[in-house]
């Protein structure tokens, strides 16, 4: 039998309702030994490619857990209703590639069901509270020690909905990705992962020349924001590990217009940029 340390939810319910409270309820109910953390409930409504990035940049730091994650503009459809075991965890929620970030980075799906097994549903199920009525439930009953297998038909793993990841290529000192989130501060994370920009030759203290939508500026090249002063652009590696653009006590993605799915080229150039960055704010190169 799995044992789980703790069960964890993510969804675009907001927090001015009692959509997440009830969920809650649900699995107090059915395991009220469980303890459950909130990755989020703030994903923007419908964006399942943001909340699948939250969901695997978050998964890495937990043990053996059963994740929630419901961004669900699907409810209520033919979408299947999943449940996936990878790398000591479960994974639950709608087969609609939001989960599927997060079972790659815990090491790949090993088994999967379709949560077709009713008993272990709320005796009334709304078509549009899935979360509440279906995945929460499961979820608790999978928590408290009931089989994958008997929360319903076995599915093959290849046939699991997968989003595209973010694009990203190295060439000849320059980087090539794309917006993959921006967070609540406007920074812009990008599909450059630190691997590439090591590749690319970016390195603190270095300047690259980022290119978007036909403009092109330079930005220093950083650890942290405060190596650049108050108001000034900066990319540096962020704590998950992508090149971010960021402004110190701003943001980046509004003065840009850098949006999920924007596309960005960095190159790296032969200037250094010691400490506090001088250069004019927001020189546009055409």
């Amino acid at each position: 039998m799995a044992s789980f340390h703790c069960l964890t939810f993510l969804t675009d319910y907001g927090l001015e309702d009692g959509f997440v409270a009830a969920c809650h309820g649900i699995l107090a109910r059915i395991a009220p030994a469980a303890r459950i953390i909130d990755i989020t409930h703030l994903v923007p409504p419908g964006d399942i490619r943001r909340g699948a990035a939250v969901l695997a940049q978050a998964v890495p730091y937990f043990p053996p857990a059963v994740h929630v994650a419901v961004v669900d503009p699907g409810v209520g459809t033919a979408r299947r209703a999943v449940a996936v075991a990878a790398g000591g965890s479960v994974f639950v929620g709608p087969d609609n590639g939001l989960l599927s970030w997060a079972i790659e980075t815990a090491g790949g799906p090993t088994a999967a069901v379709s949560l077709t097994n009713t008993a272990l549903w709320l005796d009334a199920v709304a078509p549009t509270f899935h979360g509440r009525d279906i995945f929460m439930p499961v979820a608790a009953h999978l928590f408290a020690g009931t089989a994958l297998a008997r929360a319903g038909d076995e599915l093959d793993v290849a046939g699991l909905v997968a989003l595209p990841r973010p694009a990203s290529r190295v060439r000849d000192g320059t980087a090539e990705g794309e917006v993959v989130t921006v967070d609540r501060f406007g920074n812009a994370q990008l599909s450059v992962t630190g691997t590439d920009a090591a590749l690319a030759g970016m390195m603190p203290g270095r300047a690259v020349a980022l290119a978007w939508h036909g403009r092109a500026l330079t930005v220093p090249f950083a650890l942290t924001f405060g190596e650049v002063g108050p108001g000034e652009l900066v990319c540096f590696l962020d704590s998950a590990g992508f090149v971010a653009v960021a402004v110190n006590g701003g943001s980046a993605a509004r003065r840009l217009a850098l949006y999920p799915g924007t596309r960005v080229t960095l190159t790296v150039m032969k200037l250094f940029i010691h400490r506090v960055s001088r250069q004019p704010r927001d020189t546009i190169m055409d």
